[in-house]
């Protein structure tokens, strides 16, 4: 007998599919007005500020903190203290997003004027289109949603989830826009476990000795595929006899050979190599290692010494935490 699901689990699933219905709705409505809110935040000289009251407030927060650690200098402005003495922390040359549902927030409506009177330009986040803050704003970004997850229709509830992700959409792309990277990342995350890991050197998290996955030259390339197996790092170095890395066999290289019906039992690894991959030194820090394996789309780096020869190997794993990370003491 089928038993029906608890009232609670059905509530919740609603108000998900509500506020997946919201979210839907504001991302097919992106268009030319967020792309000028991008390159206007983007050749702001000084700060971005975020601005708003009750619950758009701690969305603005939120917002103001994703975009301090992505590169993008911002912070929060609660709309009634502007107006009793910090409106003295805002320059002319700032860009401020004001994030308001129904754009008629009294609050935030007063702060508006002492704005446009500094020269400051606006960003309006709002689904009121024709409200007070849509008017006073350079820019509309439009979060309007079908309706509210909350049964009243009071509690903000789809429309602070479509705040968030207009934000995070900002944030992410001026990310990009600034070509951003995770050394940069890491320096303004030095506590955060992933800063951990991006601040030390290489030589700290790289494999060595057995757990290198290596094999000669000229042995059999399917004794490459072996190692490359028995490793599971996705990639084996093909050695020279002066210990020295002649290339690198990676699972794609092993698809392609498959794939143009090449006699794999007649080869040698060092036919299946790719020559001179990149390499580094081991007193490198992680987050540049990790720049080079985003530029380059690698996962594996070879570690060497001064002399060429190869001291260990690292795995895009050991930057990311998946598995055991190591320190060396």
């Amino acid at each position: 007998m089928e038993t029906k699901a608890p009232m609670s689990i059905e509530a919740a699933q609603k108000v998900f599919l509500i506020e997946e219905q919201g979210l839907a709705a504001v991302r097919e409505r992106i268009g030319l007005p967020f792309a000028q809110a991008v390159e206007m935040l983007a050749q702001c000289p000084t700060r971005i500020i975020i601005t708003g009251i009750g619950k758009s407030g701690i969305i603005g927060q939120k917002i103001a903190a994703t975009m301090n650690s992505t590169g993008t200098p911002s912070f929060f402005l609660h709309p009634v203290e502007a107006l009793h003495g910090d409106l003295g922390m805002v320059m002319a040359t700032d860009v401020v997003i004001a994030i308001s549902y129904s754009g008629n927030t009294l609050e935030l409506g007063g702060l508006l004027a002492s704005l446009r009177q500094r020269g400051v330009k606006i960003i309006a986040m709002t689904g009121g289109l024709h409200s007070i803050l849509a008017e006073a704003a350079d820019l509309v970004l439009d979060i309007g949603v079908p309706m509210e997850a909350c049964p009243l229709g009071l509690a903000p509830t789809a429309s602070t989830t479509a705040s968030l992700a207009m934000g995070d959409a900002l944030a992410v792309v001026l990310l990009q826009k600034k070509e951003f990277q995770a050394a940069d990342f890491r320096q303004n995350h030095p506590g955060g476990s992933l800063g951990e890991r991006l601040k030390v050197k290489v030589s700290e998290v790289m494999l060595t000795g057995s757990a290198i996955p290596v094999v000669a030259g000229q042995k059999p390339a399917l004794r490459a595929i072996e190692v490359l197996n028995e490793k599971n790092l996705g990639a084996v170095l093909i050695m020279g006899e002066d210990e020295k890395v002649l290339g690198i066999v990676t699972d794609g290289d092993i698809r392609r050979i498959v794939a143009h019906n090449r006699d794999i039992n007649r080869l040698h690894a060092a036919d299946i190599m790719t020559a001179n991959p990149v390499a580094i030194h081991g007193n490198m820090l992680a987050a540049d290692a990790l720049s080079i394996m985003q530029e380059r789309e690698i996962t594996v780096l070879p570690i060497v010494e001064k002399d060429g020869k190869l001291a260990g190997i690292l795995h895009l794993h050991d930057l990311l935490g998946k598995g055991e990370f190591r320190f060396l003491v």
